[in-house]
């Protein structure tokens, strides 16, 4: 546990959105906002499994989208009391600092629309959902 702590404080005082570790070894990241590095992240490696995750915001999309991703771990400074119900539903640790009851869109005045759209979704339905609506 300690390891993976101290590599998220390093994420935390970096730029990155996203971080992906397969044990300590990092094998992918970014600094695109969203969703996006998460489905790149999935497009490119898909042979990667018990992966631990770092992101900066986990809502349930990206819940969805890192149980998709075959994470068994998810650490973020901020998540949605819904995307920890997701994890817990399948059985992945989460470390998140702050648990919010829904992600809000940017300027704070409704839920985010992904976390509207992933809402009662499995994690393949939603990644297909939001394949079509990204990309």
């Amino acid at each position: 546990y300690s390891m993976h702590a101290q590599l998220f404080n390093e994420f935390l005082t970096g730029y990155d959105t996203l971080r992906v570790y397969k044990d300590d070894r990092l094998i992918y990241d970014s600094t695109k906002d969203g969703l996006l590095p998460l489905l790149e992240y999935i497009d490119k490696f898909t042979h990667y499994h018990q992966v631990v995750i770092f992101d900066r915001i986990i809502g349930n999309a990206a819940a969805l989208l890192s149980i998709k991703a075959s994470c068994r771990e998810v650490y973020s400074p901020l998540g949605s009391r819904i995307a920890t119900k997701t994890l817990d539903k399948y059985n992945i640790t989460n470390h998140i600092s702050e648990i919010v009851p829904y992600i809000q869109k940017p300027d704070g005045t409704d839920m985010c629309p992904m976390e509207k759209l992933s809402i009662d979704t499995e994690p393949e339905e939603f990644y297909e959902i939001i394949r079509k609506v990204i990309c």
